[in-house]
């Protein structure tokens, strides 16, 4: 079996515009992610990270090219089965928060374990929520949180499930340095214990040092990548 997690094969991706000018978001993106691995995306506005991420986790479809997540081919997967299989192996932390408002807290990271039908999922997921120093804020709804509590639920939500794979578009981008430090130190704690590859994409170069790889995207493609 493969060590790789994630395997991109020349993703170009292209939108459609109105007239003759199409947008080219990626330009042919190769990558292989190790299982376990942490990796940073760095590249400015327009480079095409959001792109990237959205095509790794299944929810964007390349015009061309190839995506496989722990051996297997997403896009050629039907849409229910790429439902089933992203609901199953990716977490997702996106720049906006995507909370259930007229549910609390604790409920909204409950939620994906109640799915599947965990029994502990209301533990599991105050057990999380304190580790990311939420605990007192449990039963409050998203719009009684700041921002950065939001965001802080946001990522409890998307690891608590254990996913193989996590990706995270500036999960950081709202909060202080110190819970941002402690954010990112759980999610690397959660990656080694259980082997999940973490992609992020940031703007802080502070916290892609603690990713084993960072990648250089500039105009769609990858122009530079650097190890920790």
């Amino acid at each position: 079996m493969s060590s790789f997690s994630v395997i991109t094969k020349s993703i170009k991706k292209v939108y459609k515009t109105e007239g003759n000018s199409d947008t080219i978001a990626l330009k042919g993106v190769d990558l292989q992610i190790e299982k376990g691995d942490m990796v940073a995306i760095m590249g400015p506005s327009g480079s095409g990270k959001s792109t990237l991420l959205h095509i790794l986790g299944g929810i964007d479809i390349p015009t061309s090219g190839e995506v496989l997540i722990e051996g297997t081919d997403i896009y050629k997967l039907e849409d229910k089965e790429l439902s089933r299989f992203r609901n199953e192996n990716i977490g997702f932390v996106f720049q906006f928060h995507y909370l259930l408002s007229e549910f609390t807290a604790l409920e909204n990271v409950a939620i994906p374990l109640q799915i599947k039908g965990d029994k502990d999922a209301i533990k599991k997921a105050a057990d999380i929520l304190e580790k990311l120093g939420l605990g007192h804020r449990l039963n409050h709804k998203p719009p009684t949180l700041s921002g950065g509590e939001q965001q802080r639920v946001a990522i409890a939500r998307a690891i608590v499930n254990n996913p193989k794979i996590l990706i995270a578009d500036e999960p950081t981008g709202n909060l202080d340095s110190e819970n941002a430090k402690n954010v990112i130190n759980l999610i690397k704690e959660i990656s080694e214990k259980n082997l999940m590859t973490v992609i992020i994409a940031t703007h802080d170069i502070e916290i892609a040092k603690y990713c084993r790889y960072i990648y250089y995207l500039k105009d769609g493609i990858i122009v530079n990548v650097e190890k920790n």
